[in-house]
């Protein structure tokens, strides 16, 4: 059997094209080109809505399709159907849904694979909460980019537990896998050898820079709340350039969110570092996401918001052999070693409970998530001395720049490049089928009872609404307008052949009625027993039957 997983896709999910490049973007581009080029699985298979989104993503994929693979397209209707792959990816941690859909079929039937990004949105949160009382089951996993993050996702999952233990008297157990996979990146897309010392040339070239100026470089939104205040950045070059006497350019590639943000951006890098020569690139330009780590001495990333969890500008740094100093914050605590990659530089935050009415206010709605972030952004802070110091190592000490990038470069290699990632993840996934084999089944769905408390079968919930309910000692006999004019006018009528996707054939339907025209009247279990071979047959047959009915065509004798 293929170790590999459905994926759940949708555009936004693995497009870098789009006006908003977010890192979930770049992540999500990156893993599916990767699963398409590394994974060992002999086929590919897409869960999509439409044959139309199918479409596009077989189109994604095609240059990155080095061998030939089946490409098997599963609707969203048929999660039935998700047991030939044997787990279903999707590129957020919003499993629950998920789950309970699948309870309706079989719980052993698949496994249910997520993946972190941000994680402090109200959103994330409650889909992290919901994985306490949703039917989890231990060969589900939602995976944790970070220590970081899981260290957050289980601090969640406890309190939530541990409330709902005091609301109920019962404590759930949580079941869902919380493995570690870094995100990764693709080693071999960034120039390499002479190629990197030819691009380095140029793009300092175009952008006036001399040979032997000191670049260094940030990559990522330019966003105060979201990403890193660039201002202790900016006091930290200045003091560098003035301490050391060297001409330095800071180079920011990405692209400005929030247009209120260009004119700051641009005038606090007047006042705070006017010795600098500071440099805005557009990120989103594929030729430059590539390049311009080349033109690069050092990479810095001082991140101090709650919407960051892993970093990957830091590991794409790395991949470019350049010495990274970052905060010591988030993931970044896990990809740059200190004094051995790059540097950390402390960060501090305030004690627990100094920010309960900024979370009151983001719950009722006074805040809205980008100011909920700006008011944290403002309340951590990053040592702009030791920022100071360990730029000064770098910038002094050429040697020192050239160890750190060349051990960034290979751990990296080792760890980080998405053919190792995916290969955990095929891993990952391998471990889940044999856990579904043999591991007892969570909260097992007791005959007669709804597989969704909260959105079950109308008919049953509602079963109190009707006089009669369909029984398969019911017996049918032919209606008035049983004729094949009237027929073929239901069929053309768009608000009387609505949902006719949900019923059988007409091909079928047309039988039946032979039947029951050539017996006189024939009993709703005999047509059951004819014609139904599923359960799915067997709804579809019910609903039929009483559409026939709505319209006079069969009537109950």
């Amino acid at each position: 059997m293929d170790t590999t997983a459905a994926v759940l896709y949708n555009r936004d999910g693995y497009d870098t094209g789009g006006e908003r490049l977010l890192g979930r973007h770049s992540a999500g581009e990156g893993f599916l080109k990767s699963l398409v080029q590394h994974g060992t699985a002999d086929s590919l298979y897409c869960w999509a809505g439409s044959e139309a989104m199918f479409k596009e993503f077989c189109s994604r994929i095609q240059p990155w399709l080095q061998q030939p693979r089946k490409v098997r397209w599963i609707q969203t209707d048929r999660p039935d159907l998700l047991s030939q792959p044997g787990t279903i990816y999707r590129p957020d941690p919003a499993l629950a849904d998920m789950v309970w859909a699948r309870r309706f079929l079989d719980q052993r039937a698949y496994s249910v694979c997520g993946v972190t990004h941000t994680i402090a949105t109200k959103y994330v949160m409650e889909s992290i909460g919901d994985l306490v009382t949703a039917p989890v089951q231990p060969w589900d996993a939602l995976i944790c980019t970070s220590a970081a993050v899981k260290t957050t996702v289980e601090r969640v999952l406890t309190a939530w537990s541990e409330y709902l233990a005091q609301r109920t008297g019962g404590k759930p157990e949580i079941l869902v896998k919380l493995p570690i996979i870094p995100l990764g990146v693709d080693c071999s897309a960034f120039p390499q050898g002479v190629e990197a010392v030819n691009t380095r040339r140029q793009q300092r070239q175009a952008l006036g820079i001399s040979p032997d100026d000191i670049v260094v470089l940030f990559v990522g939104r330019l966003t105060f709340s979201a990403k890193a205040h660039p201002v202790p950045m900016y006091i930290a070059l200045e003091r560098v350039a003035q301490q050391t006497k060297t001409k330095i350019h800071l180079i920011q590639a990405g692209w400005i969110e929030d247009p209120r943000e260009e004119p700051d951006f641009k005038t606090s890098a007047q006042v705070f570092c006017p010795s600098v020569n500071t440099i805005f690139l557009d990120g989103r330009n594929p030729e430059i996401r590539v390049n311009i780590w080349s033109a690069a001495d050092v990479f810095m990333s001082l991140s101090d918001n709650i919407q960051e969890t892993f970093g990957l500008t830091p590991i794409e740094a790395m991949a470019n052999g350049l010495p990274a100093i970052v905060s010591d914050w988030n993931g970044y605590k896990e990809s740059v070693r200190h004094e051995i990659d790059g540097f950390r530089i402390p960060t501090l935050i305030p004690p627990p409970e100094s920010c309960l009415d900024l979370a009151i206010n983001y719950l009722d709605g006074s805040l809205n998530w980008p100011t909920y972030m700006g008011h944290t952004s403002l309340a951590t802070a990053v040592d702009i001395d030791a920022c100071t110091r360990a730029l000064c190592q770098l910038i002094a000490d050429s040697e020192l720049r050239k160890r750190m990038g060349e051990n960034a470069r290979q751990r990296v290699r080792e760890i980080y490049d998405w053919k190792v990632v995916i290969a955990a993840y095929e891993d990952l996934w391998r471990e889940l089928a044999e856990i579904r084999l043999g591991a007892p089944e969570s909260a097992p769905l007791p005959a007669g009872m709804p597989p969704y408390p909260l959105g079950d079968d109308p008919f049953r919930v509602l079963s109190h609404y009707s006089t009669q309910t369909l029984s398969n000692e019911m017996i049918l006999t032919m209606g008035p307008i049983a004729t094949p004019e009237l027929l073929k006018q239901l069929r053309k009528i768009w608000f009387t052949s609505f949902g006719e996707d949900r019923r059988i054939s007409v091909k079928t339907q047309i039988e039946i009625l032979d039947l029951i025209k050539q017996k006189g009247a024939v009993s709703v279990g005999e047509i059951v027993d004819r014609y139904v071979t599923s359960d799915r047959q067997l709804a579809y047959l019910y609903r039929t039957l009483l559409y026939l009915i709505k319209f006079n065509i069969l009537v109950i004798s």
